[in-house]
């Protein structure tokens, strides 16, 4: 398994869990920090420096979109 397909599996499973739960992953919750968290804290380190790839950049970019409608989300209702 290469790199990119690593990288495009756990950008879909992101995904997934952010329109089925209609939230962003919790920092406080360790499965979700350990699966989801600390994945997105590294790419968004490497979009904001300049590192990623044009094409993980166009699709992170629309991640971000879709996440900064729940930012002030209530997790727990």
């Amino acid at each position: 398994m290469t790199q990119e397909e690593r990288w495009n599996i756990r950008y879909g499973e992101v995904k997934t869990f952010i329109e089925t739960n209609k939230r962003n992953p919790s920092r406080y919750d360790d499965e979700e920090r350990g699966m989801y968290c600390n994945w997105l804290k590294h790419q968004r380190k490497q979009y904001n420096s300049g590192e990623m790839k044009g094409e993980r950049r166009a699709q992170f970019e629309k991640l971000l979109e879709m996440m900064g409608h729940y930012k002030r989300k209530n997790q727990y209702e």
